[in-house]
Formats: C-alpha cells, structure tokens, sequence
C-alpha cells in the first residue's frame, strides 16, 4: 500500500530502482527524450527535480518494467486473483476458511471514504504545471496519466462516478491559457456517456481531474471494469487503502492526489485538439473535441507531477497491460467458457491486438 507517489517513490529509491535527475531540464522535447531512453533501456524509475519554467518536481517511467510494476502491486494482485475466485465460487469462503476469510475482509477496503482534513491546500494555474510535450509536431503540452472523474447528471454519490484515463492538452492551438484546456474522449467512453446526459439536463457537467496520487490510483484509471463496476472501490481494493476524498465547490477532490484541476465541461462547444504523437507509433491528426472551463487547479504540499511518455510500442503504458492480464488470466476461464487463452501483444500496443484460444461446442 501507498498513500501517496512520493511514498512510491521513496520506496522505489530504497530498492535502488530510481534515479534522481538534479539539474534542470526542459519539458519540452527533452524530458520525453530521457524518459524513452531510459525506458528501452529497462531503467529504473526516473525523478526530475528541476524543470524549466515550473516550480514542480515531476517523476515518470514507475511502471517501466513488468519487474518494477510487479513489485508496486506484489500484495495486491493475489488479494484481487482470490476475490475474483470467491465471486467465482462463494462456496470457497466455506470450504478453505484459512485462505479465503482473510481475503474477505478486504473487501471492506472499497468503500471510499470522505474525510475532512484536505491535504491540497494550495493553488496554481495551468501555466505553472510542467508543460511537457513529447514529440515535435504535438499541438502542445498534454497530461498522459490524468485519472477524471465524472458523474452522471443528478448523481452525487461518488460509487455512481467513472474514473477514467483520457488524454489532456494543457496549451497550445486555440485555448485559452489557464481558462480552458482539451479534453480528448470519444461518447462511447464512461465520460462521453456522462456528457450525453448533461445534454439533456441543465445542470453544470463539473469534472475533476486527479494527477499523481498512490499508482494504483492510475491503473484503476485504466482498468477495464465491467460497465456500471466502481473503479473508485477498485482503486481501494488494489491500493488495500479505501479512496480518500473531499467535496470542494461542488467538486469531487482525491485527497491523495498531487494535483487537481477542477471545471466544467463545455457541453456544446469544441475546439481542435492535437495532433499528437499517440500509442501507435503514428501522429492523430488535429480534431474538435471538448472543452474543460477551468474552475481551480490545487496541489498538495511537495507534489509529484506523474507523467509517462506514448510513442510507438511497446513503451511505458504497455505495462499496464501486463498487470492486467496477470489479475484477469485465471478468471477468463471461468467468465468466458469457450475462451481458453489470451495475450495481449505488447509491440501492438497491448490493446489494439489480442491473441485467443477459444474452444466450443455446438450440438
């Protein structure tokens, strides 16, 4: 369990897997050059303490190798491999009580928990983030690890949200700096789903975006959860920590987060996003997508600006298939009868290609 990315940190400098990078670097080009270096290199986690134009220290490449990103989850992943099989099969609560109870009980860890004491009291604009950008022909500075959160028209319980990972260009093209930033989703996503809703209701469509935090915070970004399933109480199960959080100005606020940039989504207007270097080796082309009016942009005291690098694969999110493959490998089976095996190609990157045994039987 971590409660926070510097404890990640200072845990993965323990084991001697990071590197302190002290002198100053520019967010642009450069720190995306490092970072890929070192990642195809099978370095260690990377720590940037000095960035132009920011006061911010930012750290990238923590899931850099199956090694390392098997080691962030080493606790968790068992615990989420015998959940799966007592939802499976119940019945194994009764029948191994030893192995399965201790497990059970962890299911207390899903329920988030609000808490009063707010661990982001201070406030920045979008400039003052490390604007970093990757590749030459990006249309700008964009965030590659955010985890947003929105809810659907007339909720506000926080069970009823979705977390999810979608890219976010912080400058550049046609926004207005600190006012407003892109928001790259597409309507079939948890969030595009929300934003239908809001069409039809005159309600504010408000959204937080949570950068930084414990790293299963990211990876329960991403997961891909079964509609309607919490990724909020996921995130508590794979941290063994129930989500923490607090509601400011009407805003869903992850209190073990770095950063938070708060707004409201623009539910008719768009403006072009990118292009940008993305997953597949190749440039998306600039294209209208939404926009997120900014409300505030919070942070903790001492924060960690996560970020990663795309490119052409296998590259650092590469390894967030790989983790979920070892948490779902053994249920596949049993949720899906006739499908024996799978794998995901990593230099495809992971999610475009997977490869299956299926085997069935038709009278």
């Amino acid at each position: 369990m971590y409660y926070s990315l510097r404890d990640c940190i200072s845990d993965l400098e323990s084991k001697r897997d990071l590197i302190r990078i002290d002198v100053p670097v520019d967010p642009n080009l450069e720190m995306a050059e490092i970072h890929r270096r070192i990642f195809e290199a099978g370095g260690p986690a990377i720590h940037f303490s000095q960035i132009m134009g920011s006061k911010f220290q930012a750290a990238s490449n923590i899931y850099g190798t199956k090694k390392r990103i098997e080691y962030l989850f080493r606790k968790s992943i068992p615990i989420l491999k015998k959940l799966g099989e007592l939802r499976t099969d119940p019945t194994l609560l009764l029948k191994k009580p030893i192995d399965y109870l201790p497990v059970a009980l962890k299911s207390r860890f899903a329920l988030p928990r609000r808490i009063t004491k707010k661990n982001l009291l201070f406030e920045c604009k979008i400039s003052d983030l490390p604007q970093i950008k990757s590749w030459p022909k990006d249309g700008g500075a964009f965030v590659l690890l955010p985890q947003v959160l929105s809810m659907p028209a007339g909720s506000k319980s926080i069970l009823s949200s979705n977390l999810g990972m979608y890219r976010i260009q912080l400058s550049g093209n046609e926004y207005i700096q600190n006012d407003e930033v892109g928001m790259h989703y597409q309507l079939h996503r948890g969030i595009g789903v929300h934003h239908t809703e809001y069409l039809e209701s005159n309600e504010e469509f408000k959204v937080s975006v949570f950068i930084g935090g414990p790293p299963s915070h990211s990876l329960s970004a991403i997961f891909p959860l079964p509609e309607n399933k919490s990724e909020i109480k996921f995130a508590g199960l794979l941290n063994e920590s129930r989500f923490k959080y607090s509601i400011q100005q009407g805003y869903f606020i992850s209190e073990q987060a770095d950063f938070v940039i708060t707004g409201t989504i623009d539910k008719e207007k768009k403006k072009g996003e990118g292009p940008f270097g993305d997953h597949l080796g190749y440039y998306s082309l600039k294209h209208d997508f939404p926009i997120l009016k900014i409300n505030k942009v919070y942070h903790r005291k001492d924060p960690i600006w996560h970020f990663t690098v795309v490119g052409r694969p296998p590259q650092e999110d590469s390894l967030f298939g790989h983790v979920i493959h070892e948490i779902v490998k053994d249920l596949i089976p049993k949720e899906f009868p006739g499908l024996k095996a799978m794998h995901a190609v990593d230099v495809a990157g992971v999610h475009p290609l997977l490869l299956a045994i299926g085997k069935e039987r038709y009278m």
